[in-house]
């Protein structure tokens, strides 16, 4: 056996089996290669996409979030103009209220001093005349003396 023909076998085997593997694996293996590159860099744009629109999402829900905010507030600013127009015309029915009620009780008080009036003038003149009779020790005749007591009345 010769050293120099198992060296130079070899080397035959070797470039047939490089020239099969350039021939028929290693197209397979670069195109699967290209084909996973290409999976790899589709999914960084996607993610990048995917992270752009995030970001737009949150930008779209801050603003919505601010306007709701604001839309709040201003609820609430207008219940409590609304609470406080209630309460002013609440205040002016009760005071409008209290002076009605003011208005008829003087009304009322004005009657009944004018009822006292009267009944006090009616029982001076009922006195007067009693008295009178006590004085002359006669019956004063009621109907002659009515005016009398009419005109005394009139004058207290």
């Amino acid at each position: 056996m010769n050293i120099n023909l198992t060296m130079l076998g070899q080397a035959i085997s070797f470039i047939l089996f490089v020239l099969f593997c350039m021939k028929f694996v290693w197209p397979p293996l670069v195109s699967i290669l290209r084909e996973r590159q290409q999976a790899i860099a589709d999914g960084l744009e996607k993610a990048a996409a995917a992270e752009r629109q995030l970001e737009e999402a949150n930008a779209a829900s801050d603003k919505a979030l601010e306007a709701a905010k604001q839309q709040a507030a201003e609820i609430i600013s207008q219940a409590e103009s609304r609470a406080q127009r209630i309460v002013e015309e609440a205040r002016t029915e009760a005071e409008g209220e209290a002076e009605r009620i003011r208005q008829s009780a003087r009304g009322a008080i004005d009657l009944e001093i004018n009822q006292a009036r009267e009944a006090l003038r009616t029982r001076v003149g009922e006195l007067a005349l009693e008295g009178a009779e006590k004085i002359l020790e006669a019956s004063v005749d009621a109907g002659a003396h009515r005016a009398m007591l009419d005109k005394l009345a009139g004058q207290l």
